[in-house]
């Protein structure tokens, strides 16, 4: 072969070499692109979906199995019974309490560094009465380890333990309610949703146990009454253990224990709200504009809606004192019991359902905006007003029937009709006048100009809308807003105030422009109406939850639906409609500062 000819083939040889690798270069580099595409996608929304679905799959499992448990024990078979119930829950309890210390002390050693806050996840209040709820639920602990020290001899030592962990892990959710509930966490985010929705499915779950206690008392209550009207065939469950009390104080301890079931039982369901935006927060980014503290509430005009929110308060008591003594007498006293008690529930709904009414329209003449930033704690307000509803409306509904088509006609048949249908019209006005508080767009309370802008541009040399400084110096640019905001959120729980540079609406304008301050009357309203509803919604929580429940008494649902589905639905439906009324009294306290 010719030299050349080699010299050829290895030229030709070298140049399909060269683009061969040429050509796996290009292809290489765009399976690069590709990869650093699919690896950039697959770190953004992907980790954190999965990380909430699997956390919030792991926290439904808790609670699945202690409702499992618990519809075990209802059954009251010798298989499980109420300390594998409670062991459960204690295990829950002890594993928050080691996730709560874990999470206090990584930020203990990270104080250096700035935690970002949800303004919004909670107030001052709503932690003040979370606090009087959990020492009223320590209270009900202490009767617990009471209750056991008098029957320590033939009970488990379950019933000891219990009440000691729940009183430890009180004090210890308290306080980190009180500290770290506003905390937007941005590190170790998987393990830290996993820890969050643990505690708020043991409160789920603590909740649950709470309200079936609470359901079973009332339903052995009830059938005891039905067996003194001649009923028969009704099996009322013994519950105290077989065995004599060496204290004298037992039978004080086990009755004591279910006036302070409602209180612990709202404690819980609270907490585990409040928890839920913490959970939702994991990983947030805050819009600093939207996460500022609010102004002081002003109280001026508050005449109307807190003398007849007193008076209806007051009315309550009277109400459930009698309803209470003379439900359990014959059957005329019984009789009028409930319809006093129904007579009194429309007077009440009508003044519910007006003002709500008025709210709504004062605020549809307003043409105001509806805020539409996002914020977890607004819209799990929104979401828990709506799905509560629904055991009250399903009891409503139920009662609607029942009446219809009874064959029997009590004296209260007809007004138990209109209180139920009124029941309905309440909750759905009053659910649309709080979301139409919570959503409306915030007006400046300091401004006095409406037409003059919010934007930073006023602090700028060249807007003309600026007025002259007369050489004081501009603080904006010394302490930007976003400082600002930041340290005001740093210092909101420590108390301290700290002066914002002035907003644009603060700078006094000159005479020539300067606008009437416009009239109050419809905020004075609007904070009668919120105040007056919240008083009404807690009289409405005190009669059922301490005994004054006339669905079980009446005696036309129950002819209707027959004895076992009917004490089904209330089982279901008194619960959510109890915390249904103490969940608008958080919303309407919120209606009321936002006014």
């Amino acid at each position: 072969m010719p030299p050349t000819m080699v010299e050829h083939n290895g030229l030709d040889m070298c140049l399909n070499k060269y683009c061969h690798s040429s050509s796996s270069s290009s292809s290489s580099e765009q399976d690069k692109k590709m990869f650093s595409k699919l690896k950039l996608s697959l770190s953004g929304d992907y980790p954190r979906k999965n990380a909430e679905i699997l956390s919030g799959q792991y926290g439904t499992n808790l609670l699945l199995i202690g409702v499992a448990l618990m519809l075990a024990i209802s059954h009251h078979g010798p298989s499980v019974k109420e300390e594998h119930l409670l062991s459960f829950v204690t295990c829950l309890m002890i594993l928050q309490l080691i996730w709560m210390m874990w999470y206090i002390l990584v930020r203990e050693r990270q104080k250096n560094t700035r935690t970002e806050k949800d303004v919004h996840a909670t107030t001052c209040w709503i932690r003040g009465g979370l606090t009087l709820l959990a020492l009223l639920s320590l209270i009900m602990d202490a009767f617990r380890i009471g209750y056991y020290v008098g029957y320590r001899s033939c009970v488990s030592a379950v019933l000891g333990v219990y009440p000691v962990i729940h009183a430890t892990h009180t004090i210890a959710q308290v306080h980190f309610l009180w500290f770290h509930i506003k905390d937007v966490i941005k590190s170790f985010e998987t393990f830290e949703r996993f820890g969050v929705i643990h505690a708020v499915f043991t409160n789920l779950l603590l909740w649950c146990n709470g309200v079936m206690s609470e359901a079973e008392h009332f339903l052995n209550n009830h059938k005891r009454r039905l067996s003194a009207l001649g009923y028969g065939n009704l099996t009322i469950v013994h519950s105290e253990p077989h065995c004599n009390c060496t204290t004298s104080t037992c039978s004080m301890f086990s009755s004591s224990l279910f006036y302070l079931y409602p209180f612990n039982v709202e404690y819980h369901i609270f907490v585990s709200a409040m928890l839920f935006v913490m959970w939702k927060n994991i990983g947030r980014t805050i819009d600093l504009s939207s996460n500022r503290k609010r102004l002081a509430t002003k109280t001026q005009g508050l005449t109307v809606g807190p003398v007849l929110g007193l008076l209806a308060l007051a009315s309550t008591i009277g109400i459930l004192v009698v309803y209470v003594t003379h439900v359990e007498e014959s059957l005329k006293m019984r009789q009028s019991a409930i319809s006093m008690f129904y007579i009194y529930g429309i007077v009440m709904l009508v003044f519910m359902c007006s003002a709500g009414a008025s709210g709504l329209i004062i605020y549809r003449a307003d043409h105001v905006p509806l805020d539409t930033s996002k914020n977890p704690s607004r819209q799990l307000d929104t979401e828990l007003l709506f799905g509560s509803s629904i055991g009250s409306w399903l009891m409503s509904w139920c009662s609607i029937v029942a009446v219809l088509g009874a064959d029997s006609s009590p004296p209260y048949r007809w007004t138990n009709l209109i209180y139920s249908l009124l029941i309905v019209l309440e909750k759905y006005i009053q659910n649309l006048f709080i979301v139409e508080s919570l959503y409306r767009k915030q007006e400046d309370g300091e401004r006095e100009d409406p037409e003059l802008p919010a934007s930073p541009e006023i602090f700028s040399v060249t807007s003309s809308l600026a007025p002259p400084y007369n050489g004081i110096i501009n603080r904006a640019y010394v302490t930007p807003d976003r400082n600002c905001s930041t340290m005001e959120n740093e210092q909101e729980e420590s108390g301290q105030v700290y002066r914002c540079p002035r907003k644009p609406s603060e700078v006094p304008l000159t005479v020539g422009n300067k606008v009437k301050e416009p009239t109050n009357i419809k905020r004075q309203i609007l904070k009668n109406i919120a105040v007056f509803l919240i008083m009404c919604n807690i009289s409405l929580w005190i009669l059922p939850a301490f005994g004054c429940r006339p669905q079980y008494d009446n005696g036309l649902e129950q002819e209707t639906f027959g004895f076992s589905i009917w004490t089904t639905v209330l089982n279901f439906a008194i619960p959510l409609n109890l915390f249904y009324r103490m969940h608008s009294v958080a919303s309407l306290f919120e209606v009321f500062r936002r006014v």
